[in-house]
């Protein structure tokens, strides 16, 4: 493994990442029914804005015939604004001795996809984790989509049924549950165990069940340990959350001397956009190339509509342990 070919390996680990991260993007999107799109879509700047018009749904009024004609209050024609932040990571310094290689008659090959698959798991596992973490953060800050029966109950079909109805006669409309391993184990004798599996990636599983789609998924965002222990489920809508510039990737192969032996890095630095249906980052309170502590604050999500019914889902919270 000749040092001088260190370039084209840190070349060649890029582009079998982006590979996988392809192939892994576009089976989970098809296999989640939509609803958290990941896409490697172009995202310029710290922010994404789309200005859209405030439904005006309250012109509608009664008219009596018969009375007086008068003055009548204007409905103001006015326009919100969804706004999605950028989200920055990073991944290594993974280091390796080169002589491991030619020591060992070990063909390169091997360490590129080691690495490649282990950061492409990595990133589609952040992207996953931040995505649902904000989704959370954000409906759990609207009380009236929230359906929280951990005080006495553990998660059934009838606590999800209720958290559905959150979005009352547009419940239909949520395509997909994303859970913890701890709410599904409460439901497995509920025939959730033979639900067909759809796509399996690393710590993500997604199976579907009565023709609903459930995603379940160690997601720290979805438990919370206390008394009770705390599972809870996130029932989105298509296109709810949505998750952008994938390919976003800057990557850096370095060998230093100095040592007994000669070692080389890897290292990658990775930005993602992130929006949620319905809400718009509060770009004064959380800011930009904001942490996690920032993005799983729910009052940095501003709910931009004026009906809960036309946000990314709702939530249900039940005991993990019963």
């Amino acid at each position: 493994m000749a040092l001088a070919n260190m370039q084209v390996y840190d070349t060649e680990i890029y582009t079998t990442t982006i590979e996988l991260l392809g192939q892994k993007l576009e089976a989970f999107n098809a296999a989640s029914g939509g609803a958290i799109v990941l896409n490697t879509n172009a995202w310029r700047g710290n922010y994404t804005k789309e200005a859209f018009f405030q439904s005006i749904s309250g012109a509608q009024r009664r008219v009596d015939r018969n009375a007086a004609i008068g003055a009548q209050a204007a409905t103001q024609l006015s326009q919100g604004e969804f706004i999605g932040v950028k989200v920055a990571g990073g991944f290594g310094p993974v280091t390796f001795e080169p002589g491991q290689m030619s020591y060992l008659l070990e063909n390169p090959a091997s360490a590129i996809m080691v690495i490649a698959e282990g950061f492409s798991d990595a990133l589609l596992a952040d992207q996953l984790n931040t995505a649902v973490g904000c989704g959370v953060a954000a409906v759990e800050n609207v009380a009236a989509l929230v359906n929280d029966v951990s005080a006495t109950a553990g998660l059934s079909q009838q606590a999800l049924n209720k958290g559905h109805y959150k979005f009352g006669d547009m419940s239909g409309m949520l395509i997909c549950d994303v859970m913890h391993s701890s709410g599904s184990e409460s439901l497995t004798d509920k025939a959730l165990a033979n639900g067909e599996q759809l796509f399996v990636s690393s710590n993500v599983t997604v199976i579907s069940i009565l023709g609903k789609i459930i995603v379940v998924s160690d997601i720290p965002a979805l438990y919370v340990a206390g008394t009770p222990n705390k599972t809870k489920v996130l029932s989105i809508t298509a296109g709810g959350i949505v998750v952008s510039n994938s390919g976003d990737i800057i990557t850096n192969m370095d060998t230093t001397n100095g040592q007994t032996r000669i070692e080389t890095t890897w290292q990658a630095d990775y930005t993602f956009g992130l929006s949620l249906k319905g809400y718009a980052w509060d770009v004064a309170n959380g800011g930009a190339s904001p942490l996690d502590a920032e993005l799983f604050t729910g009052t940095n999500w501003d709910k931009a509509v004026s009906s809960n019914k036309h946000t990314l889902g709702t939530l249900t919270v039940a005991d993990a342990d019963q």
